[in-house]
């Protein structure tokens, strides 16, 4: 049982328990793979997605990750409350400071890069924290939203929050208290925001998510996590504060070699060649940077 602060003793290379990692063309495809169990969450699946998370934040050579789910009837179901009382629930019921205990999504590992998430099937509860952390949400139309924390005596909160960004405040207090006897369809949720894209299929819509992943390797790594951290930062604070924020990341890619290199790529009408070191610095030539 490896506990969640040895999450770095996981072993990526050998089989996951409750999920696959996979890294192709510098895309991780993280995939929820307990189709049997409604591809719900157990303790021990906590801190191997804390492993995961840190190795697409921290290598290089992975530049965009997606997550999605094995089957088609369920995305993620959630929390196993099954598993409420294993020798290891305490990694998920931790009396700790939230920035110490909640390491499930993108958001909560201070990820910078893109992350596609990709919704078939049912989604509920847990396994909207990986529906509100996510940069862009695609979904099939078979895919359906619902919350039911308060059903089984727990509180909806981390991921209903972000429920609450992504909707407009009824919506997701209607999903929130009304719990199992409100499930908002893949089409309602397109409507609201919720979703970004609408597929018929599960199949397209894995097939876009793909493409979309190959997309986004053709910008800018550093200038793609700036990007990120302004819009994400915003909404953690005032509209002028933001702003403030915002400036000081577009000026830090100033100096970064992706800031001349882009220009230099479209003049000369060729892909352009990425640094993706987030720390790389272009060496001063005299000029003016803007």
């Amino acid at each position: 049982m490896t506990r969640l602060d040895d999450y770095q003793s996981i072993d990526l290379e050998r089989p996951l328990e409750g999920v696959r990692f996979e890294v192709r063309d510098q895309i991780a495809f993280i995939t929820l793979t307990r189709v049997d169990r409604g591809n719900s969450l157990t303790p021990g699946m906590h801190s191997i997605f804390r492993r995961i998370w840190s190795e697409v934040r921290d290598q290089e050579e992975i530049r965009v990750a997606v997550i999605g789910a094995e089957g088609t009837r369920h995305f993620c179901t959630g929390f196993d409350v099954g598993e409420a009382n294993s020798d290891d629930s305490e990694d998920v019921f931790a009396d700790r400071p939230l920035a110490e205990a909640v390491f499930w999504s993108p958001y909560q590992n201070r990820v910078s890069k893109p992350v596609i998430c990709a919704v078939n099937g049912l989604c509920v509860g847990g396994g909207h924290h990986f529906v509100v952390d996510s940069d862009i949400v695609l979904a099939s139309t078979n895919a359906a939203f619902s919350d039911t924390h308060v059903n089984v005596g727990m509180v909806g909160a981390l991921e209903n929050i972000g429920l609450a960004r992504r909707l407009p405040l009824g919506s997701a207090l209607r999903m929130t208290l009304m719990g199992r006897h409100y499930r908002m369809s893949a089409d309602r949720a397109y409507q609201l925001g919720l979703v970004d894209e609408l597929y018929g299929t599960p199949d397209a819509m894995h097939a876009a998510a793909d493409e979309m992943a190959h997309q986004l390797l053709e910008n800018s790594p550093a200038a793609m996590a700036r990007s990120k951290q302004a819009v994400w930062g915003s909404m953690e604070h005032g509209y002028e504060e933001a702003l403030g924020r915002g400036w000081e990341l577009l000026k830090s890619q100033w100096s970064h070699p992706d800031f001349k290199e882009g220009p230099r790529a479209f003049t000369e009408k060729r892909a352009p060649r990425w640094n993706p070191d987030p720390s790389a610095r272009s060496e001063p030539d005299g000029g003016s940077e803007i």
